[in-house]
């Protein structure tokens, strides 16, 4: 049995939000390309889930976490609002896993738990992109997502230089 479970939240509250910022500040110190630069400090990490948390009041995303016995340990949003000639499609975004807990399985239940979520949502199509190279990457490819194509000096690594990304699909209607 893993150490941990994997829930959707539909509602976020503080506590919450501060364990989040928690993860998210963790994956940046540990190098992770996630939209932040190196330093990210908790007021920056705490606005952006309160963005997030209005997001899944609003019912634009759908917000999974992961809790183990020290608390939250990993997450993963489906950005569901998308254009109105795209219904049948959500973003994948912010997968992230506290370094304490990776390893052991966790991003690839992260990744099913959304794919299920996305279903149960009415997607039929999920797209993603992912530093190339990274462990993310190699992730997403062995749960079977298809690679486009890599996008080369796509954004800044935390503490800089750039970095390309590759972009992934999952076709779940197939």
């Amino acid at each position: 049995m893993p150490a941990w479970s994997v829930r959707r939240l539909h509602a976020v509250d503080d506590a919450q939000i501060d364990d989040l910022s928690a993860v998210l500040i963790d994956c940046v110190e540990g190098g992770a390309s996630v939209s932040f630069l190196h330093p990210l400090t908790r007021d920056r990490a705490v606005a952006f889930w309160r963005r997030v948390a209005q997001g899944v009041a609003a019912g634009q995303r759908a917000l999974l976490v992961a809790e183990d016995a020290r608390g939250l340990c990993g997450t993963v949003q489906l950005v569901l609002d998308q254009p109105e000639n795209q219904p049948h499609r959500a973003d994948l975004a912010k997968m992230l896993v506290h370094r304490r807990a990776r390893r052991d399985g966790l991003g690839a239940a992260l990744m099913r738990a959304a794919e299920g979520t996305a279903r149960e949502c009415g997607k039929t199509l999920l797209v993603l992109d992912a530093v190339t190279g990274g462990d993310a990457e190699r992730l997403y490819e062995r749960l079977g997502w298809v690679r486009v194509g890599v996008i080369p000096g796509y954004a800044l690594l935390p503490r800089g230089g750039l970095c390309s990304t590759t972009v992934f699909y999952r076709d779940l209607a197939a």
